[in-house]
């Protein structure tokens, strides 16, 4: 069976209602299905069927026009944070340029010269005055003239104990070496008489720079030191470490017996040392390589 139209439901409605005020649908006659325009001719004047019994159903060409809706922006996208990886700390130097720079008491050359430098050897830089770089040199402030000079740096430590130990040696750069110098102290901690701030072999300035940097007690020879700390590898290397060398007269030697030199290693194949004629910064030759035993990291 067909499906009433709205037109066909309406009449429906109305022959339900006027049954119940005593019409029948026989006084409007027959409703045949496809027939509402006539059916519409036939209806009684101010005819309004119940609106309870129409659909609540709006044809698609009568449904309202929903106004457009916006789209939505998509949220903005948020880069995320950036991670500030943190930058390696580095410790400035003072590299000479120049052979037999002069080394001087104040910043000018009408200070008096208390020594010359070598070229490519490192000093510390402790600030700069009128073109010229401030230092140590034999436990004392000195300058040297920024025309023969560049600035070097190196990556420092993040153990402010190896840093503290350096910086006292850079303090002694230019100290003369003494075979068999007095020692600072025993070996346990008792300081010795008869020290001399303005002497040291090689092991005795190891001594002294890790006990005014860092308290440490260093044994009193290169042959005593070597079994302080843990031994490394000249790949292990690292800054603070102690580097230990056999020599000319002790290569030959067996055992502990070998070892006849100590220097600190600063990193980027630098030492500070003294060796024959006084305490410097200086690059690693190949020669020294070649005498290189182990290293040992106090810290």
């Amino acid at each position: 069976m067909k499906k009433p139209t709205r037109i066909a439901a309406a009449l429906m409605a109305f022959a339900a209602a006027a049954t119940m005020s005593g019409c029948t649908a026989a006084d409007y006659g027959n409703i045949p299905d496809g027939e509402d325009n006539e059916i519409i001719d036939q209806l009684p004047d101010g005819f309004d069927p119940p609106s309870a019994v129409l659909p609540d159903v709006v044809p698609p060409d009568e449904q309202p026009v929903q106004p457009e809706q916006p789209e939505e922006e998509a949220p903005p996208t948020v880069a995320p944070p950036e991670i500030e990886v943190p930058k390696a700390k580095t410790v400035s130097y003072i590299g000479v340029t120049g052979d037999g720079v002069n080394i001087r008491s104040g910043a000018g050359t009408n200070y008096g010269i208390k020594g010359t430098a070598e070229k490519s050897t490192l000093y510390a830089l402790d600030g700069e005055t009128n073109g010229w770089y401030k230092t140590g040199y034999k436990n004392k402030p000195a300058y040297l003239s920024a025309k023969y000079c560049k600035s070097v740096e190196m990556e420092a430590s993040d153990n402010e104990k190896i840093e503290a130990v350096i910086a006292e040696g850079t303090k002694l750069l230019g100290t003369v070496y003494v075979y068999g110098a007095i020692r600072y102290h025993d070996g346990s901690g008792k300081l010795l008489k008869n020290f001399d701030i303005n002497e040291f072999d090689c092991s005795s300035l190891m001594q002294y720079i890790f006990y005014k940097g860092a308290y440490v007690n260093l044994h009193l020879t290169t042959r005593t030191q070597i079994y302080q700390g843990k031994t490394v590898s000249k790949s292990q290397l690292k800054r603070g470490d102690l580097m230990f060398f056999t020599n000319e007269s002790r290569k030959d030697k067996v055992g502990v017996e070998r070892v006849g030199h100590v220097a600190l290693y600063l990193g980027d194949n630098w030492i500070l040392h003294t060796a024959s004629d006084y305490a410097k910064i200086e690059q690693i030759s190949a020669k020294r390589w070649s005498y290189f035993i182990q290293g040992q990291r106090i810290f």
